[in-house]
Parts: C-alpha cells; structure tokens; sequence
C-alpha cells in the first residue's frame, strides 16, 4: 500500500516512538516517508531502541534532535512538551512490553511518560515473536488499546528473528503511514471548535519601496501557523491569512495568501462577517512609503530620504464594528509589557491581547519560544512566561473554546 500524498500529512506534527526490537531499522525509512509526506517528526527512543539504531540517523532524517533520556535536561518539562506539542503519536515498532506498559498506564521512560501525557490519536505497529504476539495478555493488553481508540496497525506473518515465521511482524512503513493520515482525517470536523469560523493573520506584511526593494519586518508567522494547526485539530473552520512566509500551510485550513498591509485588511474585512472568531497573529507593518517606485531606484543616483504614512490599523477597525466576534489581538513590546497591553485591550474593544516580548533572545520574531502574557477582558489572564509556540496556541484556542461556549 503506497503512502498517502504530501498533502495527506502537510504539516502535521508527528511524535515517533521506537522501541526496542529488530523492527526498529523499519522505523527509518517510517521517519523518512512521514517526513517525505509533510510531517513535522519529532522521534522519541526508548534505551533499549538505541542498542538497534542510532538516534543520529533519526535526527539527519527528520532534522530535530532525538530524546531518550527522561531526565534529560530542558527548558521545560520535556514529556510534557513533547506531549502536548504532537497532533497524533506513532510507536513502531511497538514491543511486547511498551504495549502492556501503554495499556496499564505505565510510565517509567521517556516515550511512555510522553504517551501518558499526551491526548492526541495514537497509532501503534506491534512488533515481537509469535510467541509474545499470541500470549492472553498481549491479546487483552492491544484489546484494552482499541478499546480507547487507539489505531493498531499489524503485525503481519512473515520471516521473524531467530530465522522463525510466523504472525508477529511490524506492518510495512507505508501501511503506518496511510493508518496515520487515515486516522488525522477521521478526525476533521471534530473537536470543541466543531462548527466554528475562525479567521487567522499571520506574518509580516511587505511594503514596496520600488519595483524590487520593500520594508518589512522579522516575522516568520510561525505564531499565528500553530494557531491555526491548534483550531483546526480542535474542528474549527479555519482561514489563515498570510503574509510572505517560507511555512507549510497547516492540514486542513484555508489559506489566503497577501503582501501587503493593504491587502491582508482587504482580505480580513470581506471575511470578518461570516467568523466566530480572529486571531490577529501577523505583524502587520504599521508604515508604508508614501510613494512607490514603478522602477528599480538606481543606487547612483542616490536616495535621501523615504517619506512613510500609516497603514490601516486592521485590528481597531474590527474592534470598531465587531458584534458577536471573539475578538483576540497581539501586541509585539520591548518595554511595559502589561501596561501596554492594557492599554491595547481597552482601546481596541479586544476579548483578549497576546503581549508578546520581543527585543532579547529566546523570544519573538523568528523563535522557538515567546516570553508572553495573555490578558483578558475578563480578568482571568495568564501571567508573564516562557512558552514554546506551539503551548500558546493550544492556551490561545483553549481561551476560544471557552468565550466561544
């Protein structure tokens, strides 16, 4: 059975468990087709997996550094992080032993204490002896698996190890992969955002000065991506739209792509009516030259100055004429954080403002993480912290969940 294509797993974030059997060396060319079909793989071994294969061949396929140490250290708790940054989990080959620990909620590892964490779908490709495979325990163990939902892939009948055949071999790396896009597509449509509109910016804006030069500014729209890959997990309808990013569009969102600050208002105004929510996550530009040249400006002939007059401020606007709209906006400080954005909330009729600290590393433009608060128009905001990206989205769509009911 052939892979599903690229558009099947395209940006999908997939957490990769190996453990430890001879099966392992057919988690590689999984790594690699996963990969190959969009997917963000983020592998996790077991001590044991690393005697089989090693984790820098993981790590050259899916360009992410491999954890297998529980008490390795991080910036946060790394199973937890792990867990919640996956949208669907893959253990292949899945041992006699991490099936029985998976159905008795057992945790004494990185990848199980991950697994336990995590509440995203889980797809698992039993591989032991036959022996194992048709002992009454395994069988009740992968049967308490199905009954939670879990996916289970395989085994097949084939050559074992110790020269044996018999029922009990992984399912080929093709066959998980299509299970895996199979699964994530059960899964649209539903969730607590099921029925819902959200309308999404994300990125800069570029401002043309001439007829190859522009100002922008140092947004990858990584922030507002993962908040849309977060509201269409949760089944909301999704529309993203961006500024010029170098990202692959998350599964199952609509994309709506612009360049300018003119055009993302244009796009956002025609489609604000018909949404439950906005998140304006771009880092719209706030000026843009008063002029533009239909021609390249000669360097020899020299450039004095480049006179600039305002944009539209998207957000106001919206906040001006937002009725039943949930309304959350995102404000990008080097100073005062909380004062301005206080001052945001109020003056832009917001639900909520994303104060995000920019200016210093680990945080901002162009990071894994973002030093931000989350204050509300209610009061119940969330203070000042470290977050990765992909755990202020989940914490942005939670807030929506909840305004939304």
């Amino acid at each position: 059975m052939a892979a599903g294509p690229r558009s099947d797993l395209s940006g999908q974030r997939v957490l990769l468990g190996v453990s430890g059997g001879i099966a392992a060396y057919k988690a590689v060319l999984l790594a690699r087709l996963l990969t190959t079909a969009g997917a963000d793989v983020q592998v996790v071994m077991t001590p044991a997996a690393t005697r089989f294969v090693g984790a820098a061949t993981f790590a050259a396929l899916t360009h992410h550094p491999v954890h297998s140490d529980v008490f390795e250290r991080s910036e946060s708790v790394l199973h937890v992080r792990l867990a919640h940054q996956a949208e669907v989990a893959v253990v292949a080959p899945a041992t006699a032993n991490v099936v029985a620990k998976l159905a008795l909620g057992l945790a004494d590892d990185l990848l199980t204490a991950t697994l336990l964490e995590a509440t995203c779908p889980l797809v698992v490709a039993p591989a032991m002896h036959s022996g194992m495979w048709d002992h009454a325990a395994t069988r009740a163990n992968v049967a308490t698996l199905s009954e939670r939902g879990v996916v289970v892939v395989g085994p097949g009948e084939g050559s074992l190890a110790a020269g044996d055949e018999g029922v009990g071999r992984m399912a080929e790396p093709e066959e998980i992969v299509a299970a895996v896009a199979r699964r994530l597509e059960a899964d649209l449509g539903e969730g607590p955002l099921s029925g819902r509109t959200v309308l999404i910016t994300a990125g800069p804006t570029h401002e043309p000065i001439d007829a190859v030069r522009f100002l922008a500014n140092r947004s990858s729209g990584r922030m507002g991506y993962a908040v849309a890959s977060e509201a269409a997990r949760l089944g909301a309808a999704v529309t993203l739209v961006s500024g010029p990013v170098s990202l692959t569009p998350p599964r199952g969102v609509d994309v709506v792509a612009v360049e300018t600050a003119a055009e993302m208002a244009e796009a956002v105004t025609a489609r604000f009516p018909m949404a439950d929510a906005v998140v304006m996550a771009a880092a719209v530009a706030d000026f843009r030259p008063a002029t533009v040249s239909s021609a390249k400006i000669k360097k020899d002939a020299g450039l004095s100055e480049v006179a600039l007059e305002p944009t539209a401020d998207i957000l106001a606007e919206l906040g001006k004429t937002k009725e039943r709209q949930i309304l959350v906006g995102f404000a990008a400080e080097t100073d005062h954080l909380e004062a301005e954005g206080r001052r945001k909330l109020a003056e832009k009729n917001l639900d909520l403002v994303v104060v995000n600290e920019v200016g210093r590393p680990e945080t901002g433009f162009g990071s894994d993480t973002n030093r931000a608060a989350i204050l509300s128009a209610a009061g119940d905001d969330d203070a000042l912290r470290l977050w990765t990206k992909d755990d202020l989205a989940t914490a942005i769509c939670e807030r929506l969940v909840r305004l939304l009911h």
